[in-house]
């Protein structure tokens, strides 16, 4: 079980959430790997990928324990308790979900909620929760994560997802964003290996600017 204070240590390193949708358990561990030479520390498998939970597991039994898990696109309290069976330590929905949220820490997980509002904010803090999601990220924009800084605690924090990619990264958090949850534009099933080694180099030269 990992505490919060690990996820922002790791995240304010590396300040990438690496999305790897539609990933399949053959290829989830290289395309892992790539990732870590790369800097990055914080994998998410969404669970509407292939046999995602198997996934979920190789990269929690075969990953150094530094390098931090999650499940992605968890939309009910079923899938807080299997994405725990199977080794996450994050749980990451697209929406604001309270019983989910619930479950997930009575499972020991970090949750992270999406939210879209000001209320939703409020809400998930008020249950606990300190990492949110901001999604859809190019519906909200950075206006509407400036707004919410704005009145935000102190202790909370925004991860932009949906519609940003790896040349965002140091603009947004350079804007106070703790880190960036990054898809289709790092990783994408139907590119070549060749392909995402390249995007995994980008995403390097990134990271360093954070050391």
């Amino acid at each position: 079980m990992i505490k919060s204070v690990e996820l922002l240590n790791n995240l304010k390193q590396a300040p990438v959430i690496a999305i790897l949708r539609g990933v399949t358990p053959d290829q989830v561990l290289e395309k892992a790997n790539q990732l870590i030479a790369s800097g990055v520390t914080v994998i998410e498998v969404p669970l509407n990928s292939p046999d995602a939970l198997a996934s979920i597991k190789l990269l929690r039994d075969q990953l150094a324990p530094e390098i931090i898990v999650g499940a992605g696109t968890v939309l009910t309290t079923q899938d807080v308790d299997a994405i725990s069976r199977a080794g996450a330590e994050i749980c990451i929905s697209p929406n604001l979900d309270l019983n989910v949220i619930a479950a997930a820490h009575r499972n020991g997980l970090i949750a992270i909620p999406g939210i879209a509002t000001a209320s939703e904010f409020f809400s998930a803090y008020n249950h606990e929760v300190r990492v949110m999601k901001l999604f859809p990220f190019s519906n909200l924009g950075l206006s509407f994560m400036k707004a919410l800084q704005s009145v935000a605690p102190k202790d909370s924090y925004l991860v932009p997802v949906g519609g940003v990619g790896i040349e965002d990264i140091f603009e947004l958090v350079q804007s106070g964003a703790l880190a960036i949850g990054i898809g289709n534009s790092l990783y994408d099933p139907k590119i070549s290996n060749n392909e995402f080694i390249e995007r995994c180099s980008k995403v390097e030269k990134v990271i360093s600017r954070f050391a």
